[in-house]
């Protein structure tokens, strides 16, 4: 019994995912750090859809002057699956 429950929880283990990172937009460093690493946690066909969440950011707010500090604070506090549903919300024929 004892060896079924070991089993258990190592295979429990083995099976959860970390935390998602949850991206930071309180400096231009943390945000690159946290993008980065969101990204990374991401499916090859979602990492395309974050990128292009990254680089459209402008059509979100066209008077923004500053593009950089308005990515950070408009993704700031999500994860990059949130990223990536919002941008698949925002094209045309999105969810």
């Amino acid at each position: 019994m004892r060896r079924f429950v070991a089993f258990a929880m190592l295979m429990l283990a083995a099976c959860s995912e970390g935390e998602p990172i949850v991206i930071d937009g309180s400096s231009p460093e943390a945000f690159e750090r946290t993008t980065s690493e969101a990204r990374r946690d991401l499916p090859d066909a979602d990492r395309l859809v974050f990128d292009r969440a990254l680089r459209t950011i402008g059509g979100r707010q066209h008077s923004a002057r500053d593009q950089d500090k308005l990515a950070r604070v408009t993704f700031d506090g999500m994860t990059g699956a949130q990223m990536v549903e919002d941008q698949k919300a925002r094209e045309p024929g999105g969810q």
